[in-house]
This record gives structure tokens, sequence and C-alpha cells, in this order.
């Protein structure tokens, strides 16, 4: 992998959640994985079976990746090996998602969500033309 120096002079990062990464630096391998389940009622109302990723196929399922094309192997020789960076500003990083500054041989990152919604009746009803 092709070395470099990464210097970065300012970066401003509010928030970095969920399997999120911030890497300044090469690295050989990075993996980010999420999930997140959530269930948006009228009423907090608690069934206790909440929260049992089992239930739902979309966090069993094995995710779909493209074959990746054969890539020739490349010879680099940078004269000036340096990244340099005056400022990053990043208001929110989330869900397995990734910032870096710098090299990475292997990258796989995934996230998974599913949002329930219970609307009340009454609103069914008026959807459906009652």
């Amino acid at each position: 992998m092709w070395k470099r120096n990464s210097m970065v002079r300012i970066i401003n990062i509010t928030n970095i959640v969920f399997s999120s990464i911030l890497e300044i630096g090469d690295t050989v391998q990075t993996r980010g994985f999420s999930r997140a389940l959530a269930d948006h009622r009228k009423e907090e109302i608690f069934l206790g079976n909440e929260g049992n990723f089992d239930a739902y196929a979309i966090f069993s399922e094995t995710p779909s990746m493209p074959p990746l094309p054969e890539l020739p192997r490349i010879e680099k020789y940078n004269a000036l090996p340096n990244i340099q960076v005056r400022s990053i500003k990043i208001m929110g990083l989330s869900a397995s998602a990734i910032t870096q500054i710098g090299n990475t041989r292997n990258v796989s990152m995934d996230s998974r969500v599913h949002h329930i919604r219970h609307l009340p009746a009454e609103i069914l009803n008026e959807e459906e033309g009652e």
C-alpha cells in the first residue's frame, strides 16, 4: 500500500455516532456495521418485545455486493507523499459512515434501518376515504 503522511491542521466534527469512523492516516482494512430499529407510536406504549432484530428479515439477510472488477497492480511513487488538509468541518457522521484522510486497501460498510410507524385509526380511516 502507498505510504503517505496525512497532515490535518483543523478538523471540527460535531457528532460521530453509530459505528462511524474518523481515520487520519493509512489503514489496511476498515469495516463498519450499524443497524437500527425505529418504532414510532403516537403514545408511549411498550409491549415488551420491541428491539427484536431477528423478527425482521432485513437484519438477517446477507448483503448483496456487486462483484469487484479485477484491478491491475499499480506501482506508484509519490514525489511529494504528503496529504495536506487545511480545514474540515463536518456536522455529523452516522450509521456506518467513514471520513478518512489517507489510503485504505479494503473498506466494507453496512447500515440497515427499519422504520415502523403506528398510525391512529382515525388517520388510517381518513386515508381510506371513510
